[in-house]
C-alpha cells in the first residue's frame, strides 16, 4: 500500500543539531524575551532574505495585527477574499472594516484595476496577499497607494525569499508579513515575521511585540504578546542552511508535474515566470470539469480515496464565511474571478522529500481518472 502524501511536509533539522541548540538554551536558562538565538536568527534572517530590519513574532497572525497596529491602521481595508482566514481575521481584530476586492483574470492575486473603485473617505490601507508566493502587481498597488495616501501592508505569508528582477517582494509596500509555521516551506513549527523598512518603525513594532515596554519601567503603547521564544529561533537558525536546496528540490518537482500534466485535458497548471524566483511553495492546478470530464471536487475526492491529500486552498473564499459574507463587498457577483477560481483549484503535494515517484504517482492519478467529453 504506498504512503499517504500530503500538500505539504514540514521539514525538520538535523535531530543532533538541534539537540545541541536545546542543551546550549538549557544551560543559559533564556527561553524567550530577546536571547541570544532570536538576535542572532533575527539578524542571519535579514541578511538572507535581503531586507534591512525584520521583527521576529511567535505566528504570522500577531505579526499581520500588530503590522495593523504599527501604522495605526483605522476604518477600511481593501484585500482578497482569496487567502488564508488569518488575513481578513487581523483587520477585524483591530475594529477594521475589510472591503473585499476581486482577483485578476487568470490570476490569484488582487486585482489593482479594481482597487480604485473601491477606495472610499474611509479607506486606509490595502492589504493584498502574494498568494503561493507569486507576486502581486507591486508597482501598479504602490501608485494607487501614493495618490490617495494609504498604507500597504503585504501579507506574504508564502513569498520567503520569493525575488521580482532580483529585489525581494518583502522590500516593497510599508510593510510585509511572513508566516513560519509548520506548513511553509520555511518554518519554526509556529512562527512569523514582520519586515519593516526604516529603524524608527522597527523599534515601534518591537515595543508593540512586547507589551509596550521600552525599557524596564516604561511602557510606551497598547502592546501585545507576540515574541519568538528561544527554541524556535535555534529551529529557524538551522533551516536557513537547508532552505536554498529545498527550494531547489521543490522546484525540480515542480518542473515534473508540469511536464507530466501538460497533455492532460481540462487541467492546467501555472508556468513559472524567467523574471521571478520563487519558492514553489505551492503546486496550485485549476481542474475545467468540461475538459477534464470531472469536477474539481469529485477529483479532490478520487485523490483522496488513493491516498493522496491535495488541498482546495482556498475554498471557500473569505467573503463565503459567515463572519463576512454579509458585507457588501463580499457579494458573489462582485467578485465573479475569485468564486471561479475557488472551484477549479487544487493544490498537489510539493516538498523537498516528496520524491519523483511520488510526483508520478499524482500525475498518473490525475492523467487516469480524465474523462475528457464526458
Amino acid at each position: 500500500m504506498p504512503e499517504n502524501i500530503y500538500v505539504t511536509r514540514p521539514t525538520l533539522p538535523p535531530l543532533q543539531d538541534f539537540v545541541a541548540s536545546l542543551e546550549s538554551i538549557w544551560e543559559s536558562r533564556r527561553l524567550t524575551n530577546k536571547g541570544p538565538f532570536h538576535d542572532e536568527f533575527e539578524a542571519a534572517l535579514a541578511e538572507h532574505l535581503g531586507v534591512p530590519h525584520v521583527s521576529l513574532f511567535c505566528n504570522g497572525t500577531i505579526a499581520l495585527q500588530t503590522a495593523l497596529q504599527a501604522l495605526r491602521i483605522t476604518g477600511e481595508v481593501i484585500t482578497t477574499p482569496y487567502s488564508f482566514p488569518a488575513t481578513t481575521h487581523a483587520i477585524y481584530w483591530n475594529r477594521c472594516m475589510p472591503v473585499f476586492c476581486d482577483i485578476e483574470p487568470g490570476g490569484f492575486n488582487i486585482d489593482p484595476e479594481k482597487v480604485e473603485s473601491l477606495i472610499s473617505p474611509n479607506t486606509t490601507a490595502i492589504m493584498p496577499v502574494h498568494v503561493y508566493g507569486i507576486p502581486c502587481a507591486l508597482e501598479r498597488i504602490q501608485h494607487i497607494a501614493d495618490i490617495y495616501g494609504l498604507k500597504v501592508i503585504y501579507d506574504a505569508a508564502h513569498a520567503f525569499g520569493v525575488r521580482v528582477h532580483g529585489e525581494s517582494v518583502l522590500n516593497f509596500g510599508d510593510l510585509s508579513v511572513l508566516s513560519f509555521h509548520a506548513t511553509k516551506i520555511f518554518n519554526t513549527i509556529e512562527g512569523g515575521a514582520l519586515i519593516s523598512h526604516d529603524p524608527k518603525m522597527q523599534e515601534r513594532i518591537d515595543y508593540l511585540r512586547n507589551f509596550g515596554f521600552a525599557d524596564e519601567t516604561t511602557v510606551v503603547a497598547p502592546g501585545i504578546n507576540g515574541k519568538m521564544n528561544e527554541l524556535q529561533a535555534a529551529w529557524g537558525l538551522l533551516q536557513l542552511k537547508t532552505i536554498d536546496a529545498e527550494i531547489a528540490a521543490c522546484k525540480e518537482f515542480a518542473q515534473r508535474y508540469r511536464e507530466g500534466l501538460s497533455g492532460v485535458p481540462g487541467i492546467t497548471c501555472i508556468e513559472d515566470q524567467p523574471e521571478i524566483a520563487c519558492n514553489h511553495c505551492y503546486f496550485p492546478i485549476l481542474v475545467d470539469e468540461t475538459a477534464y470530464g470531472m469536477s474539481r471536487d469529485a477529483l479532490y475526492e478520487t485523490l483522496k480515496t488513493l491516498g493522496i491529500y491535495g488541498r482546495r486552498y482556498f475554498y471557500p473564499l473569505l467573503s463565503h464565511l459567515p463572519s463576512y459574507r454579509n458585507l457588501p463587498s463580499a457579494a458573489p457577483g462582485k467578485l465573479p474571478e475569485a468564486v471561479k477560481r475557488s472551484l477549479q483549484i487544487i493544490c498537489l503535494p510539493i516538498y523537498a522529500d516528496l520524491g519523483e515517484a511520488n510526483v508520478d504517482r499524482v500525475v498518473n492519478a490525475i492523467a487516469e481518472h480524465a474523462r475528457p467529453g464526458r
